[in-house]
């Protein structure tokens, strides 16, 4: 089975992961309380918002499903929905959550699409697992909790993680060290999530050839 080189993935990336999932984590948690749902639901929200793109991806590259041979990344996760389960709700209001998701996602679609270059994966697909990381621990976090799926919004989401994956990609193979390429594939993603935020950005619906 091929292994990343520590040199190719880099030291910032393995932060922009832990970030990505804790962010990502609390959205899971905070998705149960609102619903006034039980701690363990809390808990179990947490965890599949978590680890639920990393999981996925590491399934397709062939890689070692990361957060079964890491303790850390589980506690995380429960730590995470322990400190939204005994704060005020007040202290998560929407704006605050979909910056901080914004966050998550361009940081967790930069590891993404590094850890599949690390794997060997070419670079179109290395981008595509940038955006399965990002985006599929919150649309299962969407199902679980009966809310509008994020593939199914027009504003600039799953567009937000594919720049980030895209740019560190192509960053990466301009020579670029996986340093410099991770914080500028996170803060375009970032950026243009923001941007979206601010001025509701969005895609253009299907018209039906009109």
């Amino acid at each position: 089975m091929p292994s990343p080189d520590t040199a190719q993935i880099g030291t910032l990336l393995p932060w922009l992961d832990l970030f990505g999932i804790a962010v990502f984590a609390a959205t899971g948690a905070l998705a149960a309380t609102r619903r006034a749902q039980t701690m363990v639901t809390a808990t179990f929200f947490a965890l599949v918002t978590g680890v639920g793109g990393g999981t996925v991806r590491d399934l397709l590259i062939g890689a070692p499903v990361f957060w079964v041979h890491d303790a850390s990344v589980a506690a995380l996760c429960l730590a995470v929905a322990l400190g939204v389960w005994v704060t005020p709700q007040r202290w998560w209001s929407d704006t605050a959550f979909a910056w901080l998701d914004a966050l998550g996602l361009a940081a967790y679609a930069a590891f993404g699409a590094a850890k599949a270059l690390g794997y060997g994966i070419p670079p179109v697909p290395a981008a595509v697992m940038g955006v399965v990381t990002a985006c599929v621990g919150g649309i299962i976090r969407d199902v679980l909790a009966g809310e509008p799926s994020i593939l199914m919004r027009p504003e600039l989401y799953v567009t937000a993680a594919a720049l980030a994956s895209s740019v560190y990609v192509a960053l990466s193979l301009a020579g670029l060290s996986p340093l410099a390429a991770g914080l500028v594939a996170a803060i375009a993603g970032f950026g243009l999530r923001g941007a979206a935020i601010v001025w509701r950005l969005g895609l253009p619906s299907y018209r039906g050839g009109r």
